[in-house]
This record gives C-alpha cells, structure tokens and sequence, in this order.
C-alpha cells in the first residue's frame, strides 16, 4: 500500500494528571492506553508533562516559593529506562499501539520536557526534549538540541511531535515540515492560567496554532490537553493570593486535518476522555498538491533553513595519541570518542 493511502483511528488525550504522584501516573497512564487500543486507535497522544502534571506554581509566584515543591517534582519526574517507564513500553507492547507520552524527565540533577514516541513493540521509536523551555519554564527545565527536531519514520508514517510553544517557533515547524511529516503530536499542559489576562496562553490561540500547524504542513495534528482538578488546586494551597490566576478546567485538546479542519467534536473544558478521529493519508495528498512548504511552494534562493540537527553534548571524551616525538605537538592527532 502506498504511504499516502493509509488510513487508521488515532486518539488524543484530555485527563488530569495524578498530580506529583508518579506510580499513580503511569497506572493512569496505562489504563488510557488501553481504553485507546481497545476502541481500535493505533497511537494514542498525551499532554506536555502530562507525569507527574504540569508545574503551574511556576506561574504564580516567585521562584523561591516554588522551591517547597522542587523535591517532590525531582523525585516524580520519570527517568528514562527505569522500571516505571519500561512499563508505559510494555503497556504499548500488550495494546499493540503507538504511544507518545509527555512528562518531565529527569537525567542526573536536570529536569527536562519530555516527548517518547513508543512503537506498538514496545520500543522507543524517537525520545525528545523541548527545544526551549518558555518564559518561567526555564527557572526549573533545561533545553534540547537540534536532534530533537526529528521526525520518525514509524508502521504508521512520519510522525513529529512538538511541546507547547515550540508550535509557535516557525523554524521548528519548518524543520519538521522539511522530513516529510505525516503526523504530528502537539502536547500541551492546559488552558486555564491567566483567563482573561494573557490571550495568548488560551485556548482560542493555542488551538488555532495546532490549527494553522495542520494547514501550513499539510498533515494530521493529534493536539493533546491536560485538565487542572480541583485537587491540583487544594494542593497549590501555599499561593492561595494568587491562585485566581490559576483555574480548574482548561482541557482543550482536538484532532486537525490536514486542511486545519477539526476531525471530532470537542469534550467540556473540565471533562476527561480520549477524542478519536479517522485518518486517511489521501488527504495530504490533496493539501500537498496545493501548497507543499518544503517543496513546489518554497523559494530557496530567497529564505531558507539552516538546521544542526546534531547533538549537543556538555563533555566529550577524547584520546591524544602520538605521532611525532613530544616536541613537535602540531602533528597531534585528536581522535573523538563517539558514546
């Protein structure tokens, strides 16, 4: 079957976070992939730091307040290969699903925003780390490199993913846009901090930029939402002044086509579920042919890209072994240890 021909279901998760509670996470985790799975989807998506949730005290008061929380967030945070997240592999692998789960990694004493985009083997197909953490986000998360900009090729097709902002970085969607991207993931945290203050962390922007990443790609967007509870609230309980800046509610999460039309009807702002939407890749097929970014529709000898997609590493090991006697070191030669 040709790779514009394929046609499968696909969720998009709308659910509160067990909030700073890991082990709760990743059981709530694997219960909403399998409810995906068993209502026939073949990848389900998840929210931006959907484990262990989204640390919305960031927002609401000073650096040194959130303090009180860096501990439990750190020891909730998911690392990379442990038990906990060879589980999610192996609820993938039961299900026979792809999964893309958003969380807050932690490598060593650093925290990072998180994409795994698991293969319905259980293998992990591409692992990524938000680009830029935004505005406060970069009080407690570090960034990734140009590596992470990379779309995977998967039994479904070519599939991206992105967090948050980087939806509104153009270059990062122009990169993804250049690997021949099929189907993206956008996971996002919620919709309710600062209502009515900052329209530009609503939902009315935000999904339209899912929207306008659907059209401008010509591919599907599977737009993930996390949902504030009550609870996440009374656990805020230490920024009480300021907690009308934050609200409970703001799920948004919806399912794109690839002209940016909604392919599914939305649930309430406060409501959990999975949203579910039938894709057909000869759709893309027909938005390509009218404006394709990377190809018939760009004009390289006026703007273009310059992408390093290599990693970024803080050390590199490296051996000088000699060549010539010591007295001579231009004739060093300096040979990089690949990990």
């Amino acid at each position: 079957m040709s790779e514009y021909h394929k046609k499968f279901k696909v969720a998009a998760v709308q659910a509160v976070p067990a909030f700073l509670d890991l082990d709760a996470g990743i059981e709530k985790a694997c219960g909403l992939i399998g409810e995906a799975a068993d209502n026939g989807a073949s990848l389900v998506a998840f929210p931006e730091t959907w484990l262990p949730g989204y640390p919305f005290w960031i927002w609401l008061n000073s650096p040194a307040m959130g303090m009180q929380y860096l501990h439990r967030y750190m020891d909730n945070s998911l690392v990379v290969g442990t038990p906990p997240y060879e589980k999610l592999c192996r609820a993938a692998k039961d299900n026979n699903i792809h999964v893309l789960i958003g969380f807050s990694e932690r490598d060593k004493g650093t925290l990072y925003i998180s994409q795994s985009l698991i293969g319905p083997e259980g293998t992990v197909l591409n692992h990524r780390r938000k680009l830029k953490p935004t505005h406060m986000e970069r009080t407690m998360f570090g960034e990734g490199d140009g590596s992470d900009l990379k779309v995977t090729e998967t039994d479904l097709g070519m599939v991206g993913a992105l967090s948050c902002w980087e939806h509104l970085q153009p270059l990062n969607r122009y990169a993804l846009f250049a690997q021949n991207e099929q189907l993206h993931i956008a996971s996002w945290p919620s919709f309710s901090l600062y209502t009515g203050l900052a329209y530009a962390l609503g939902p009315e922007l935000n999904m339209a930029s899912s929207a306008t990443y659907a059209a401008e790609g010509q591919c599907f967007v599977i737009a993930a939402c996390g949902v504030v509870s009550m609870e996440m609230l009374e656990m805020l309980d230490h920024v009480k002044p300021e907690m009308p800046l934050l609200q409970a509610g703001g799920g948004h999460a919806m399912i794109f086509g690839p002209d940016g039309r909604p392919l599914c009807d939305p649930l309430d702002p406060a409501a959990e579920g999975l949203l579910y939407a039938d894709v057909d890749f000869g759709e893309i097929i027909i938005a390509k042919a009218t404006a394709d970014p990377a190809g018939h529709y760009s004009r390289p000898d006026v703007t273009r890209l310059l992408f390093n997609d290599k990693p970024q590493r803080p050390v590199e090991k490296f051996t000088i072994f000699e060549t010539q006697p010591m007295m001579e070191p231009q004739d060093t030669d300096i040979i990089i240890e690949e990990d």
